[in-house]
């Protein structure tokens, strides 16, 4: 089965709400115009229920189908948050808002599903009821966390749930998934060093912060190298190092170190943190400075079920083939929180080909308009699979 033929006739009129969200991205929870946008749209298309709130500022959409003989609801999950980039796209439906940029495809996730939601109201080919899901703050901010927390599986009744990303690099109409751990846990750190500053031609008289960061940054990497299994996989990276000072004669006083370690096993999340620690500590302690160590957890690794990837997969092969879907692809350093849906109900998450384009986070990147029917077929017949008519 190919892309749905109503779904590829609805392509243009998809286009231009993606691209209407393109122009208005908004961050992390204040969604508020495009929350709005999105439970009118509900509204517009006859959904049995639309809910808002959830999650602070996520939406839910209800469809029923045209039978419930087995009261099974499918879930289907996009996010809606910008990122706060200055856009380089140059394109005619550039953002509007300086410093806020759609540059990970969150507009084409979110009309994709509003896609797939017009078909679904319209058609109510399926037997049971289908719950589209709206969801905050991804970037950075556990919004399907809070989400979650608010009841959001129970309150209505989802028995499994999807959701999608887009992949630079992948050829558009393809996808990509895998069982089990698909995306990483994130954590970050911050240190704050702190030592004796002094003039640079005297060294022996401060206690050099700069150096002791060297050390740290550098020794850190051990922890791949000597502590982890040469099979497992585990990234620390150290991608912030501030003095106070920006002067040629000057040994700072203080230094601040930022990173992130990156994981897919809570055992290696566990190692990590505490030999991150140890070495920390007992490099400042050798220097004789001192350090205030802040770790932030963040999103856990995210874990696909096998018996929906499966389903997932072959879903997918309807859609675009069996030869354009990779059902085992490499795993994903990447944190995303739909890890939080994902360990509250069985799911699996894909990713859909965005082509030959710019990577997702950066300011030329921009979401391909022809995946549109591609993702919003599959959402549609994600749901007319799992709750045949009956």
């Amino acid at each position: 089965m190919p892309i749905k033929n109503r779904l590829s006739e609805m392509q243009a009129e998809i286009t231009v709400w993606r691209r209407d969200l393109h122009e208005n991205p908004e961050l992390m929870y204040e969604v508020h115009r495009t929350a709005a946008t999105v439970a009118e749209k509900l509204r517009e298309f006859g959904c049995d229920e639309v809910v808002t709130g959830i999650g602070r500022t996520g939406v839910v959409g209800v469809i029923k189908g045209k039978t419930d003989t087995r009261g099974h609801v499918v879930g289907l999950r996009a996010d809606m948050d910008a990122l706060p980039i200055f856009e380089a796209t140059g394109l005619p439906y550039a953002s509007k808002t300086p410093g806020k940029m759609h540059a990970c495809g969150h507009d084409g996730h979110t009309a994709m599903l509003l896609g797939a939601a017009k078909y679904l109201a319209e058609t109510r080919n399926f037997d049971g009821a289908v719950a589209v899901v709206f969801q905050p703050a991804e970037e950075g901010g556990a919004g399907g966390e809070a989400m979650i927390k608010d009841g959001l599986i129970p309150r209505f009744g989802i028995k499994e749930i999807y959701g999608m990303h887009n992949s630079p690099g992948l050829p558009v109409g393809h996808f990509a998934i895998k069982p089990g751990p698909f995306y990483a846990a994130t954590d970050n750190f911050t240190l704050h060093l702190s030592g004796k500053g002094g003039h640079a031609a005297y060294p022996h008289r401060a206690v050099d912060t700069t150096v002791m960061a060297s050390q740290i940054v550098m020794t850190l990497q051990t922890i791949v190298s000597r502590n982890t299994d040469p099979l497992a996989s585990v990234v620390v990276s150290v991608t912030s190092l501030r003095t106070e000072s920006d002067a040629w004669n000057v040994i700072p006083e203080r230094v601040e170190i930022r990173g992130t370690v990156r994981t897919f096993d809570s055992d290696l999340r566990k190692m990590a943190e505490e030999r991150l620690k140890t070495i920390v500590t007992s490099t400042v302690e050798a220097f004789g400075g001192s350090v205030d160590l802040v770790w932030s957890p963040g999103y856990p690794a995210m874990v696909n079920a096998e018996r929906e990837t499966a389903f997932a997969a072959e879903v997918a092969a309807k859609i675009s083939g069996p030869a354009a879907v990779d059902s085992d692809c490499p795993a994903i350093m990447g944190g995303e929180d739909f890890a939080y849906m994902l360990e509250a109900c069985p799911g699996a998450y894909i990713q859909v080909g965005n082509g030959n384009t710019a990577e997702v986070h950066h300011p030329e990147y921009n979401f391909d308009d022809e995946v549109i029917p591609f993702g919003a077929s599959y959402w549609a017949e994600l749901v007319e699979t799992r709750m045949p008519a009956a």
